[in-house]
């Protein structure tokens, strides 16, 4: 499965562009969810970054209590090979519910992302 599909990049593109060499940037709601099957890894992803479009910005968790805000280049997530060839993978049922400010308040007081 790819990571996300042709018009999810082009809303994650399009609010990349927005916030781009903004001072005080959009808080825009995630478009994409994506998970590792066998862990706790999960990134909310809202932005393409329009100079270089494999560096995603999102609320990032890797399992181990402390989600952050931050960036990730989207080669690295579809390297990743687990037991059997499982990848990382996209929730296609994920419909957010609030902005990514208020995901990543509620993944700090939780120590996980929770959507």
């Amino acid at each position: 499965m790819k990571l996300f599909t042709k018009e999810q990049e082009h809303r994650l593109l399009a609010q990349g562009r927005c916030n781009a060499g903004r001072e005080r940037s959009e808080d825009f709601k995630p478009i994409v969810k994506l998970f590792c099957p066998r862990g706790g890894a999960t990134w909310l992803l809202s932005e393409l970054d329009p100079e270089d479009t494999d560096i995603a910005f999102g609320l990032c968790d890797l399992g181990m209590g402390c989600p952050e805000l931050g960036t990730v280049r989207l080669s690295e997530l579809d390297s990743v090979r687990g037991p059997g060839g499982l990848r990382i993978e996209r929730d296609r049922w994920f419909r957010p519910a609030k902005t990514l400010s208020a995901y990543a308040e509620e993944a700090s007081r939780e120590q996980r992302i929770i959507a």
